[in-house]
């Protein structure tokens, strides 16, 4: 079970999907980045976006989904909001939800990470990169790390050297966004940054490994191993 707020972002109303586990708490929580497929239709229509808000949960984390995608009318094209996507108003996005889940009862505001698959795993490295707050951050296949988006937006990637947290990596081999040299490149910049880090490449695994609502990405054997990491990247360090 989930609750569902709202909240104004410049005059924007983005939704933004509330999970906690049981009990009085207080317990870490996280801030969920969405990922594209579900750009145009909203969050409680994707499965598998409901189902990671169960699973941290479950394991005992709070979560916060904010529908970063709110800045369009729903029935815009996918493709129109890709390439007009503002890196300025997704750390807006990102902040407010950060905010929205240190208030709530029960939640520990000292203990909340960051994570995002594809489109969010992009979004999960940014929000570590523009809030210090953030005490861990998993970034889930994400692409366009090295790509700003929005006028005069600079690539997250080159602002490595401001994440203060530890940095949990997820990828496929067969992955062509980001590619295993892209991810090369993501291991240098932590590495020159000095950001602790820990990677996971999985052969026989491409984009969206874990997404079970798609059977031509999906990879049980390797995804169900990367939710192991994930989990236990997050124990350590926000429990």
């Amino acid at each position: 079970m989930y609750q569902t707020k709202t909240v104004d972002i410049d005059g924007s109303p983005m939704q933004v999907l509330l999970f906690a586990p049981e009990g009085a708490g207080p317990f870490p929580g996280l801030v969920v980045a969405q990922h594209i497929p579900i750009a145009h239709e909203g969050l409680e229509k994707d499965p598998f976006t409901i189902d990671i808000g169960e699973r941290l949960a479950k394991a005992g984390f709070a979560a916060a989904i904010p529908f970063i995608f709110h800045w369009w009318p729903p029935e815009e094209d996918r493709m129109v909001k890709r390439d007009n996507f503002r890196d300025d108003n997704l750390v807006k996005d990102l902040d407010a939800a950060h905010g929205l889940l240190a208030d709530m009862d029960g939640i520990d505001a000292g203990r909340i990470g960051i994570v995002g698959h594809c489109w969010g795993g992009r979004a999960a490295w940014l929000g570590a990169c523009r809030n210090p707050n953030y005490k861990a951050a998993a970034v889930m296949y994400g692409g366009r790390v090295k790509l700003g988006m929005g006028e005069g937006a600079e690539p997250p990637i080159s602002l490595a050297g401001n994440i203060t947290c530890p940095v949990l990596g997820i990828f496929g081999n067969d992955d062509k966004n980001p590619t295993p040299e892209d991810v090369d490149d993501y291991e240098a910049a932590l590495q020159q940054a000095g950001v602790e880090y820990s990677f996971h490449r999985y052969d026989g695994a491409g984009h969206g490994f874990q997404d079970f609502c798609d059977d031509d990405r999906y990879r049980q054997e390797q995804s169900d191993d990367a939710w192991a990491k994930q989990l236990a990247f997050f124990e350590t360090h926000l429990m």
